[in-house]
């Protein structure tokens, strides 16, 4: 039986370099544990990149859009064309993602995977549309398979793109109106929950569209009555194509040996897609930040996940991710800076007084 690309085994983690990135951190001149997760990033990151003086030098962020047939149902506070409007937001540099790219001085790409109108051609945006956005899944099933496939294959073409640029990390973000709804219904189903356990305002919907939204999701699920742990068919009767493709691309990276660093809610979910289409995956990831959404806490117990950073954010786009990318910088530093006992001729815990 071949494989698809996205069966393929993830990279194992360097246990001899995250072992001597322990011992590093042990010799450097503070207490120990002093630096509390800055520390275990600093040893996280060094089996990630099988270097026990692991650098964070490029970083690579993507944003994936796409638009969702759900949005016809009226569970989202912004009209569809907003995506569209949002991808020249993005190619002009006024989107949050794009001052936060800047300012870390991080490549962004944005994906087209199929927004419902045609932005036009724009500088940075990559045209790799799909179809114009995903069927209504209230009615029938989002996605086709082969839909889904080109998705994951925008994915895994994006993450190319990274290692072809020499990136030390990987940021995915996303954007498109009503993918509050899509991934919520991917959570539900995975986590065999009840919309009203994980749904949340998205763009800012007041109390009663959330209960609407809710009951769109529970009767949308009824419908199609799926198997939860037939992922792929999960995938395409809710997902988004901005969705799929973020876990096509952590899968990729999971097996090209590149660190991701996972965004908020939806990007969550598209992690935990990913780690139950290839168990291991999530060994790769860490995580950014608490969403202020409802349901990103349950899949973040999923994941076994603690993020670094709560915010209240709940923008998307990867924002919460690229705050969080100066942690990991900062982790790098310390580690690879600091100078040790030894070096600085300071007295140690175990030192003996003469």
């Amino acid at each position: 039986m071949t494989l698809h690309w996205w069966q393929q085994p993830v990279k194992a983690i360097d246990a001899d370099a995250q072992q001597a990135a322990q011992q590093r951190q042990s010799q450097l001149t503070k207490p120990p544990g002093s630096l509390g997760q800055l520390e275990s990033l600093a040893i996280q990151l060094a089996g990630l990149q099988s270097n026990a003086n692991p650098v964070i030098k490029q970083c690579w962020m993507a944003v994936f859009a796409a638009d969702h047939g759900i949005a016809r149902q009226g569970v989202s506070a912004f009209p569809q064309i907003v995506t569209t409007e949002m991808v020249r937001n993005f190619a002009r540099g006024g989107a949050a993602i794009s001052v936060l790219a800047a300012e870390q001085n991080a490549r962004l790409e944005v994906v087209n995977v199929g927004t419902a109108h045609e932005p036009g051609e724009l500088p940075g945006v990559i045209d790799q549309r799909i179809g114009e956005g995903t069927a209504d899944f209230s009615q029938q099933p989002a996605m086709t398979p082969e839909q889904r496939l080109q998705a994951l294959d925008a994915g895994r073409d994006s993450v190319q793109r990274a290692l072809d640029a020499g990136s030390h990390l990987y940021i995915g973000g996303e954007m498109g109106i009503a993918n509050t709804t899509s991934a919520t219904a991917l959570g539900c189903v995975l986590l065999q929950q009840p919309a009203g356990e994980l749904v949340g305002p998205g763009t800012g919907l007041d109390d009663s569209g959330i209960r609407h939204k809710a009951t769109v999701i529970d009767a949308a699920i009824d419908r199609h009555n799926i198997d939860p742990a037939d992922v792929q068919q999960v995938l395409d009767c809710f997902g988004g194509f901005e969705i799929a493709a973020l876990s096509g691309a952590f899968i990729h990276a999971a097996q090209q040996g590149l660190p991701v660093l996972v965004d908020g809610f939806i990007c969550s979910v598209a992690a935990l897609i990913a780690e139950k289409l290839l168990p291991g995956t999530r060994q790769w990831f860490i995580y950014s930040h608490y969403s202020a959404e409802p349901g990103h806490r349950a899949i973040l117990d999923a994941l076994q996940a603690e993020p670094l950073l709560d915010l209240g954010m709940r923008l998307g786009e990867g924002s919460g991710a690229a705050v969080a990318l100066s942690l990991l910088r900062h982790a790098c530093a310390l580690h690879n800076g600091m100078a040790t006992f030894e070096e600085a001729a300071v007295s140690n815990k175990d030192a003996e007084d003469d």
